[in-house]
Formats: structure tokens, sequence, C-alpha cells
């Protein structure tokens, strides 16, 4: 980024106000978008992915990231384990599937061999003098929360996902995760800057007139709304929907499952927030008729009226927890107006399609529901574009969130880029 760049972006940062939308300089322009992927992508933790991606010995998944290409592996030993995607001799990339099974990692180019923890353990003609332990695999920082996997860039991550793993994992191990299997992942281009994929994801003021599939599972008072509109039968049951919260999170502490709101999504390096809410009507899972569309619960659930665990990560992930399946959702940024959506559906790792699940009714609701998100995102990035935009306020009712991300996304550049800037 060049000086003059550096001091534009410090101008935009400055002057946002808050309660109100990002200039569109932050959507569009190609140096910021390097500044994302170099200083947000490039120096955070980065949800990428589940252990039943890889889930036996040998497995292997790759996950590019701009310039980046990871290998996630299951070693040996089990352990799952991240490396740069980067043979040590000239470079060339190792393994060019998405996933892969190995014995060893063989580079295609000159047959430099890894062990699945990295070691370098064949390289032809390289001299008596060649020390092979100086040209492993070269590491990248991965942790495993409860079976889900984040990796950082960077060469120092930062040590707060410690914190965010020791919140996190209570709500998350009565869901078992890595016993879990993937049944479906679709990958989904958005034609959008990947901030707006994040903002719409962030607010729900968007989806009483979008997501028919999605509000049969979620109670309308969980969208957002203004009091001062609501007659009097609707603030009754928008009293009514906060009480059953409230029973609702007595009732599954009590049993032992975490439920109440952790929220950082703005005051910690790595932010998020987590809540455990009730599901409307038969209110078991996010399915057509609110049913569990898998007879086999996950981990040591027993009753499948759980509701939904919400699991938002900063900068690019959100996750939903039911008795019966697990939803996650990663976002990757592929260009200024380009966003790849990658969302997973698993369930119990011993449950039989067509016996135990139906695969159309774990995977119905969101499947609907990303492709309208999709269309929405590529309509607001092509209105973003025109000289006509303003940057306008956010709902006090409905797009706290989104403020909460704007606020993370500035305060971690001005952290990052502009004060390496400095």
């Amino acid at each position: 980024m060049t000086a003059a760049a550096q001091a534009s972006l410090a101008d935009l940062v400055a002057r946002r106000r808050p309660g109100r939308a990002l200039e569109s300089d932050f959507y569009t322009r190609p140096d910021i978008f390097e500044a994302d992927m170099a200083h947000i992508f490039g120096k955070h933790w980065i949800y990428v992915g589940v252990e039943p991606d890889v889930p036996e010995e040998g497995d292997v998944m790759v996950v590019d990231i701009g310039k980046w290409s990871v290998l996630i592996v299951r070693d040996d030993d089990m352990a799952v384990r991240a490396f740069h995607n980067v043979c040590r001799h000239r470079g060339a990339r190792l393994v060019n599937t998405p996933k892969a099974v190995v014995g060893n990692i063989v580079c295609g180019y000159h047959a430099w061999t890894y062990r699945l923890d990295g070691e370098l353990i064949h390289a032809d003609h390289m001299g008596e003098d060649f020390d092979r332990s100086c040209h492993g695999l070269k590491p990248v920082h991965l942790r495993s929360v409860a079976g889900l996997l984040f990796i950082c860039l960077a060469e120092t991550a930062p040590d707060d996902i410690e914190y965010l793993a020791a919140k996190m994992t209570p709500y998350l191990k009565v869901h078992d995760l890595p016993n879990a299997k993937i049944v479906k992942t679709v990958d989904l281009i958005e034609k959008g800057n990947w901030k707006i994929t994040m903002e719409n994801n962030r607010e729900c003021y968007h989806c009483g007139a979008n997501h028919p599939e999605l509000t049969i599972p979620l109670f309308a008072y969980g969208f957002g709304f203004s009091p001062q509109t609501l007659d009097e039968t609707e603030l009754q049951q928008a009293q009514r929907y906060a009480d059953l919260v409230t029973a609702n999170h007595d009732k599954w502490e009590a049993a032992g499952v975490p439920s109440r709101e952790i929220e950082h999504l703005a005051d910690r390096i790595t932010g998020f927030r987590t809540e455990r809410l009730p599901i409307d009507r038969a209110g078991q899972s996010q399915t057509l008729d609110t049913q569990v569309a898998c007879r086999k619960l996950l981990g040591g659930i027993n009753d499948p009226a759980m509701g939904g665990l919400s699991f938002w990560t900063q900068p690019n992930s959100w996750h939903h927890f039911m008795s019966d399946h697990i939803v996650t959702f990663c976002v990757i940024p592929l260009s200024p107006t380009e966003t790849l959506l990658r969302t997973r559906w698993l369930v119990h790792k011993d449950a039989v399609e067509g016996v135990d699940y139906d695969l159309d009714r774990v995977t119905e609701v969101w499947e609907a529901t990303n492709q309208q998100d999709g269309a929405l995102v590529a309509l607001q990035q092509s209105g973003i574009e025109s000289p006509a935009y303003e940057a306008g306020p956010y709902s006090p009712y409905t797009e706290g969130l989104v403020e909460k991300f704007c606020q993370w996304y500035l305060g971690r550049l001005s952290a990052t880029a502009l004060q390496d800037a400095a």
C-alpha cells in the first residue's frame, strides 16, 4: 500500500460515523482489499473447517486464502496440523486437489517427500552437507475449538484464541463435533465484497421479507424489532418470547448445557459471540417442519428440543448447532467484489442416510437462505458502486451486530495496517 493510499485509508477510518454504514471505498478499492487480506486475514484467527474434514490419518484438506495455500493434515498420531502448501525445494504447490488421502506428502515436481508431521524425509541429489532437518514444511498456527478449526497465518498469532476456546468449549462440546460427519458441502460465490457478506449475516432486519424458509424455525421477535411500533398484542408476544428465552436458559443450564449470551464481537482481537435460543413451533431444529431431520442425535443429547446454539466469530464465520445437525459457514474473500461462502452440514458420524436422516431436510433451510442472501449481497454491491451511494444509518433495534462488526474491523485495521504504516 502506498503512503498516499495509507493516508487515504486512515482518513476513511477516522471520519466514519458510528451507527452508519461504511463508505463505498471499503467495498470497492483494490488497495483496501489487499489491506484486508494482509492485515485482517493475514494476522487474525480464521475459521477454515472442522475436524471431520480430515477424519482419518493421512487425510488432507487444502484451504486457499488469497495468495496463501494451507494444508490441514491428520497425522499418524491422529493430531491435526497445518502447513503452508509449498515445497521447501523450489516452491511447487504440494497438493492440488481440495482433499486428498496420502501416506506421505510428496512434491510432484522433484519428489521431495514429507511426513505428515512436516518432516522432510526424502530429497535426492542434495549432497552430503544438506541438512534435511532444516527443510521441513513451514507450519501454520492451528487451533481446534471443540472440533472447529481455526488457523492464523501470522508469525505470531493472537493468544486470546485461548480465551475463546475456554469460553466456547463448554457450549460446543455437548454436540460432539469431532464425532460428527460432513454430509454436504456447498461453495457459493457471492458477487460482493466479503464485508457485505458478513454484515448481511450479522442482522435479520431483512429476514421477514427475504427468507420464508429461515423464518419458519426462528421466532419473529428474535429478528429484532422496534418496540414503539408494536401494538398491545404484539408487545405481549414479544414478552412471551423473552420469558421463553429466560425459562429455556434456566432449564438448559440446569441440565449442564451452557446457553446464556457471551458477547465479545467488538472488544477482543479474536471477536466472538454465542447464545442458545429456542426454536419456534415444534422447537427441535432449523428445518421446514421444525422437527429433527436426523433421528440419531449428536453427542450425548437425548432431548431433541435443545434449541439452536449460534456462534459468530470475527472476521469470517458463523455456526448453528442443533440437537440433530450442525451447519457451519466460512467466508473467504476472492476479490474486492467476489466472496466464497463455504457451508458444511454435519450429522452424527453413525447416522445412515435414508434410515436416520433425510439429506434434503437437513439442508433445505440454509440452501435456500444462502441463495437468497447471495442475491442480496450482489444487490447491495451494485448499489454501493453507484456514485449516488451514501453511507446510511443502521437500525438501533436490528443492526447492532453490524455496527459491532464494523467497530471490530476498523479497530483491527487501525491496530495493524495503520499502526504498521505509522
